[in-house]
């Protein structure tokens, strides 16, 4: 199953590819939302980051014991290679390429394209995905949206005005079925964050100053 921001991706560029037409067929209702804003206001959504990200640390230091043992077999071949049979030295290399290959094969293992940490995000987060895709799907057909764009999927928008924006509705459909941070509670903390952003901002630009160059006068 395509991910959320594929999928919303998708709705996008069909909705692009038919702009050109928009003004003939006229009275279809559009929308977007962010579906970063959706996810981060999922806490099963942030669990189940939290256990990939664990997982994935304790996966790479796993393979990296094993590259550190390879590094360690090599310089212990180099110091020793001239006490060494040419047999004596093919099978120590040999050694070498095996170990190598070790860690190799884990990593596929464990971060390949088919691999557990594919299954298990697959596992944890496509539930989530269906169940924020059926909310928005359910919230276009109620609320009679012919498109619903994704702010977050990197398609192009110009402008998009805040009444337009139906994450917060998407969130409130989904909490029928699952947790979902409350409304208030995610205004405030949206709020929190752009004053916070708005005050860094002006304390930067209270430390930079503009002076003109030297000659003529002008800047």
């Amino acid at each position: 199953m395509k991910t959320l921001k594929s999928l919303l991706l998708t709705v996008a560029l069909v909705c692009c590819g038919t702009l050109s037409t928009y003004a003939q067929i006229g009275g279809q209702k559009m929308a977007y939302v962010d579906s970063d804003y959706i996810l981060n206001n999922i806490p099963e959504y942030a669990d189940a980051q939290e256990e990939l990200n664990t997982l994935s640390t304790k996966w790479e230091n796993e393979v990296k014991a094993i590259m550190t043992k390879v590094s360690e077999m090599y310089k212990k071949y180099q110091t020793e290679m001239v006490l060494l049979s040419e047999d004596q030295k093919h099978a120590r290399e040999q050694e070498i390429v095996n170990k190598e290959r070790e860690a190799k094969n884990l990593q596929e293992q464990y971060f390949g394209p088919e691999g557990q940490l594919y299954q298990k995000r697959s596992e944890l987060v496509q539930p989530i995905q269906e169940k924020i895709y059926t909310a928005l799907t359910e919230l276009a057909q109620t609320k009679g949206y012919s498109f619903i764009f994704d702010l977050a999927s990197g398609t192009s928008i110009l402008y998009a005005s805040e009444k337009n924006d139906v994450s917060d509705d998407v969130l409130d459909q989904l909490s029928n079925v699952m947790q979902t941070v409350r409304r208030e509670d995610r205004k405030r903390a949206t709020a929190a964050s752009s004053s916070s952003s708005s005050s860094s901002s002006n304390a930067s630009s209270k430390g930079t100053s503009i002076t003109p160059k030297s000659g003529n006068g002008k800047k």
